[in-house]
């Protein structure tokens, strides 16, 4: 396993364009890079399809013999489709997907790499991971480990929380993992967990339910910072006063305002790039030009971030 901080991935992006650059003249046959996502549902996967439509632009722009193909697809079950009319029609040289769903798009891959496709897997890994090539993530264990850490030593390991989480991924099920197991040496009790899908209107009223279901909470994590404006906007309208912690998570820039100005109930975050979908483009392009398929885990570090570090991880221009 190779980590990362934020700043090593964007270097390693750059070595790959270096790379690509370099090569160019001596990878002349026609390539053809297919890339697979979730259409922009939330913010975070908003990022996502920015990023990855730059790296479509610049790749073909500046290399005619790479044709790279950006799908994207609002439902596991559309991904599957996608994916089967991507490699009918055409020979795939590789294939970099963010799997909409783990256990769905498992076998779908690995029809694809059946047929001697390079697989490069970003974020949401799949069930066996022995399919993929390559695996660009961030640590979703550390996501969740971290924020129950900070949140147990600011609530003197006693309390109350309510937890929502994403969608049935490898991935939530590391944050949720990595959150449960230090709550676990606290006091703090988690009185309910369920499922709010990454999505804002969907957090918000899940949050609703929390709220009415239980007199007294203490403290919230939502694993995404798009369920947590839900979560935020269901508190403000209740007028409920003792919740002394919201918490999400990924870097969403309107988050990190927040903590760069001092809020009281969101003080940090953690991030979570949607660029790094740009960054598996990139290194997954590189061997085309005469270099090495890159290969193996690359895991982000997932540090806190707070008002000290906060411009760090700040960036207005995104669409995330």
């Amino acid at each position: 396993m190779k980590r990362l901080t934020q700043r090593a991935l964007t270097l390693a992006t750059a070595a790959s364009l270096l790379a690509l650059t370099a090569g160019g003249a001596v990878a002349q046959d026609k390539r053809t890079i297919a890339v697979s996502i979730p259409a922009a549902t939330h913010g975070w996967t908003g990022g996502v399809v920015y990023h990855a439509e730059q790296a479509e632009k610049e790749i073909e722009a500046a290399f005619p013999n790479i044709d790279v193909i950006v799908k994207t697809s609002p439902s596991a079950t559309a991904q599957v489709s996608a994916l089967e009319d991507l490699s009918a029609g055409q020979t795939l040289d590789a294939l970099v997907i963010l799997p909409f769903t783990s256990e769905e798009l498992t076998g779908p891959v690995e029809q694809v790499k059946s047929n001697g496709t390079y697989i490069a897997v970003v974020d949401r890994g799949l069930t066996d991971p022995t399919i993929q090539d390559l695996y660009v993530a961030g640590d979703n264990i550390a996501v969740g480990a971290n924020t129950a850490k900070w949140m147990a030593e600011k609530l003197g390991g006693e309390g109350k929380v309510v937890v929502l989480r994403g969608i049935p991924t490898v991935i939530d099920d590391e944050r949720i993992q990595g959150f449960t197991d230090v709550m676990k040496d606290t006091n703090i009790e988690i009185l309910d967990i369920q499922y709010a899908n990454w999505n804002q209107d969907e957090a918000f009223s899940l949050m609703q339910d929390y709220l009415a279901k239980y007199p007294h909470i203490d403290a919230v994590w939502a694993n995404d910072d798009d369920m947590l404006l839900g979560v935020l906007e269901a508190v403000k309208q209740s007028g409920r006063t003792e919740i002394k912690y919201a918490l999400g998570g990924n870097g969403m820039k309107d988050v990190i305002e927040m903590v760069k100005a001092g809020d009281p109930v969101t003080p940090i975050s953690t991030p979570y790039p949607p660029s790094m979908i740009k960054s598996a483009i990139y290194m997954t392009a590189a061997q085309f030009s005469g270099q090495a398929p890159m290969r193996g885990n690359f895991k982000l570090d997932a540090p806190l971030i707070t008002p000290e570090n906060a411009d760090q991880f700040y960036f207005p221009d995104s669409p995330f």
